[in-house]
């Protein structure tokens, strides 16, 4: 009787009442959405080709981003995590700003910047690389605003483990290449599985960027705006039930897989 007076004290008793909340606002309506919606539901989704090719075309375009977010974000990190220079606090600071940004602002900036009208648009359309309505400009868009989750992400990684490290190994005869590429990558990897899910994660979601440079070919988020505005909550329910599920599912394997811990 005294312990389980113990557990049940006003701090617990507060704490418990607050996750209570955050357990039904953020958990709750999933549940409510996956379990509500009937199995001829997810049957006819399942059995319709233009939602599968939007769901898998939404994973595609997102590993592609997280791919091209690895190569990219991950030396950059590095260099900010690591190198000391003017200006290093703001570039930091700028990473923010995609996060920030609405994303619908963020798909104006991109289509003002690589649009076909636009200096770097026609540059690329000279290579052969159309942004606009296309599977580059999906990437681009993902890529805008979920590849910052990752640089910030592998950021912390690398400032948490100790230079001494690299001290040890440059006393050797390391380069800092060497040091960084058989010494703290391998250290950091966990961490950058890390950064690289929730990169995935937020690229596969990605809306109102994408809408705004690709309306087509459709992702599944796309494809259920679609749906809702011309056939009710009805016909985008089980899609959007669907990818729940299916993004769930890659989201758990990845984790599980390589081991991932939110620290």
């Amino acid at each position: 009787m005294e312990e389980m007076r113990k557990i049940l004290d006003n701090s617990t008793l507060f704490f418990l009442f607050f996750s209570i909340i955050a357990t039904i606002v953020l958990f709750f309506p999933i549940l409510l959405l996956v379990f509500t919606t009937p199995p001829d539901g997810y049957f006819k989704a399942i059995s319709d080709k233009e939602v599968i090719s939007a769901i898998m075309l939404s994973i595609l375009t997102a590993s592609l981003t997280t791919i091209f977010a690895i190569i990219i974000g991950v030396p950059f990190a590095y260099f900010l995590a690591r190198y000391q220079f003017r200006g290093r606090d703001f570039i930091d600071s700028l990473i923010d700003i995609p996060i920030l940004l609405p994303h619908s602002v963020a798909g104006i900036v991109l289509l003002s910047t690589f649009g076909p009208n636009q200096l770097l648009g026609k540059g690329l359309e000279v290579l052969g690389i159309s942004i606009v309505d296309s599977i580059f400009g999906i990437v681009l868009a993902q890529f805008f605003v979920s590849a910052p989750l990752l640089i910030k992400t592998t950021k912390a990684v690398f400032e948490s483990i100790g230079e001494d490290y690299i001290k040890a190994a440059r006393v050797f005869g390391a380069r800092r290449l060497r040091a960084f590429l058989e010494i703290e990558l391998p250290m950091a990897q966990r961490g950058i599985l890390a950064g690289a899910v929730l990169c995935w994660a937020r690229a596969v979601s990605e809306f109102g960027a994408v809408i705004i440079l690709t309306y087509y070919p459709y992702t599944a988020p796309v494809l259920i705006f679609i749906k809702f505005t011309t056939e009710g909550l009805r016909a985008s329910k089980p899609i959007s039930a669907l990818l729940v599920l299916i993004t769930l599912a890659i989201f758990l394997a990845i984790k599980k897989l390589g081991g991932v811990r939110y620290a």
